[in-house]
């Protein structure tokens, strides 16, 4: 089943959250993201994009658009290893530096399936932060030279 990439809407919501909570690696233990939060990450600092299958959130990106920050990039475990996670960060990587961002960072817990996506999407790993988690940028390409 082909699934189509597009721009997050406040209707994901619902999809958005089941995701994130069903995820094996990174999953939330401190404390639950709440709606009104995605719903800022997706209207007004950033944008959202979601995979979708069936009409079915199966995977999500957000990206802040005022700090450069990877805020989310996760697919549903039975949804893995199909590219989705992938066409996803393109297209929020590539929708981040054409706003004129030059530097995108993320953190991510060490030892991770995460880690090692980001390593081979071409972030550099720029140290760990003192709660352990590693801290990784990509700088903007010349112009024109991503994707």
């Amino acid at each position: 089943m082909t699934a189509t990439i597009r721009q997050a809407l406040r209707t994901d919501l619902r999809g958005i959250q089941r995701v994130r909570l069903a995820v094996r690696e990174n999953r939330l233990t401190s404390r639950t993201i709440s709606d009104e939060e995605v719903i800022d990450a997706i209207e007004r600092s950033g944008r959202g994009w979601v995979a979708e299958c069936a009409n079915t959130v199966v995977g999500f990106a957000i990206g802040n658009a005022e700090n450069g920050n990877i805020w989310a990039l996760f697919v549903d475990p039975g949804h893995e290893a199909r590219g989705l996670g992938r066409r996803l960060h393109d297209e929020m990587v590539a929708w981040l530096f054409a706003r004129g961002l030059r530097r995108l960072w993320l953190t991510t817990a060490s030892g991770t399936r995460a880690e090692h996506f980001y390593e081979r999407a071409g972030w550099r790993r720029c140290g760990q932060l003192p709660g352990g988690e590693l801290l990784f940028e990509l700088n903007a390409p010349e112009e024109g030279a991503w994707r």
